[in-house]
């Protein structure tokens, strides 16, 4: 495949499934949110919606096997190294099989702490524990689908991954049905939907990735110390470096807090906003990933350049069209997401800092898939410890001069820090093709 020319025709095949995939994540929240909320009770849908939480921040700790996988296969796939190909996979599932077990093992007491964290209502917590004991069953599949989807977007397969979106979140939407409005299952019936959903979904991966995998049975040197040690260091780094945003996050969020209620609420309705910009400009950076790390194991630094350029083009040009639509229909999004009349008028305020931010934060964004295509995650990940520091005195100073206007401001310094301080070790990248 790296013997393609990279065309605008060809970065939009790997983005645009993407794009359409990330569509249908929202839209089960909603349905699992919708058919508990036939029964008419308060309690089975915070239990589902608080096990939900628990188990997305567990789970989330093993993002890293997706960008990982995704930069060492494309990788190998330039080089044209069909057995490492299958290879990489191989040891990202032996790893995504061992934490579910563990998590499955384990489950008693991270469910314990979790609720010591975030307490609820006796009769919440029961229903909860009830709906978390059927969906950690399906940890290994979560995580091992992790670490599928990066395989997949290495090699191009961007269909595929759409294909096993719609039909894991469609069969989970009709179990949901069934189980809860049909057999009257509550809260029990949410949590079997969507751990049939993830089997089959891993069902489906693992068939997919079949031909990758059948090269490997047997042969030796997949699991040897420094290929192991090389996936490690490459995973381990995406590990930090995705802790430290993500608490950044939740840092802005606390921050949030105090500046009343009624702020934390419109704060809370404008990260959608960026949760939107996000799934619209995800399939860019992924395919930065694959052609850049194909570009790499090719050891064609040209094409590594014209890939960053194309993508990040494409890049660019959708977040000008989101900040736009923002700016059009931002009110109006907004009135969607809640109907409080001071929550409205305090969203609008700060609605401008949603407008700017998809072009401040391209940069970022896709200077992340550049550098996971070509593993240059030592670099990533000193760039965001930098960047944290820097967003730490910003945390310091703005929020206490302006409000809640310093606190967005904030974060958009976090963004273009992270940008300046990737962008000096770029050269580096295409170093890595030569």
């Amino acid at each position: 495949m790296s013997d393609r020319a990279v065309s605008h025709r060809r970065v939009l095949a790997i983005a645009l499934p993407i794009v359409l995939s990330n569509a249908t994540v929202p839209l089960l929240g909603a349905v699992d949110t919708g058919v508990i909320g036939q029964l008419g009770q308060a309690a089975p849908i915070g239990a589902v919606g608080i096990g939900a939480v628990i188990l997305s921040s567990i789970y989330w700790i093993f993002g890293f096997l997706r960008m990982g996988t995704s930069g060492l296969v494309a990788q190998a796939h330039g080089a044209g190294d069909a057995p490492e190909v299958g290879a990489h996979l191989a040891r990202a599932l032996t790893i995504a099989f061992g934490a579910g077990l563990a998590l499955i093992l384990l489950h008693p007491l991270l469910f314990a702490g979790a609720f010591w964290l975030a307490p609820a209502s006796p009769e919440v917590e029961d229903l909860a524990s009830r709906y978390l004991a059927i969906r950690i069953w399906g940890a290994p599949a979560t995580i091992a689908l992790y670490a599928i989807t990066g395989w997949l977007i290495a090699m191009e397969r961007t269909r595929s991954v759409l294909v096993l979106q719609v039909l894991q979140n469609g069969l989970n939407v009709g179990l949901d049905l069934l189980f809860v409005l049909g057999l009257g299952w509550g809260v029990s019936g949410v949590a079997a939907a969507t751990l049939i959903a993830e089997l089959g979904g891993l069902a489906l991966g693992l068939w997919f990735c079949r031909t990758a995998l059948r090269l490997v049975l047997g042969r030796a040197g997949v699991f040897a110390r420094d290929r192991m040690m090389r996936f490690w260091r490459v995973n381990s780094d995406i590990m930090l470096r995705s802790v430290l945003l993500q608490g950044s996050f939740t840092t802005f969020m606390f921050m949030a807090a105090g500046q009343g209620d009624v702020t934390l609420a419109a704060n809370q309705v404008l990260l959608q906003f960026l949760q939107i910009t996000a799934y619209g400009l995800d399939g860019f950076a992924f395919a930065a990933e694959t052609l850049v790390g194909q570009a790499v194991g090719a050891r064609r630094p040209a094409m590594l350049r014209r890939a960053a350029r194309v993508t990040s083009g494409w890049a660019l040009g959708g977040a000008a069209l989101l900040a736009l639509i923002f700016a059009v229909f931002g009110p109006a999004l907004i009135d969607i997401l809640t109907t409080a009349p001071d929550v409205r008028a305090e969203a609008r305020r700060y609605l401008p800092w949603l407008v700017v931010a998809p072009l401040i934060g391209i940069a970022s964004w896709m200077f992340d898939g550049i550098f996971i295509g070509a593993t240059l995650t030592g670099r990533m990940r000193r760039a965001m410890i930098e960047s944290v520091a820097i967003y730490a005195v910003a945390l310091a100073i703005l929020p206490a001069v302006f409000g809640n206007d310093g606190l967005w401001a904030a974060l958009m310094v976090l963004n273009l820090a992270r940008a300046l301080t990737m962008a000096r070790f770029y050269p580096e990248a295409e170093a890595t093709a030569a």
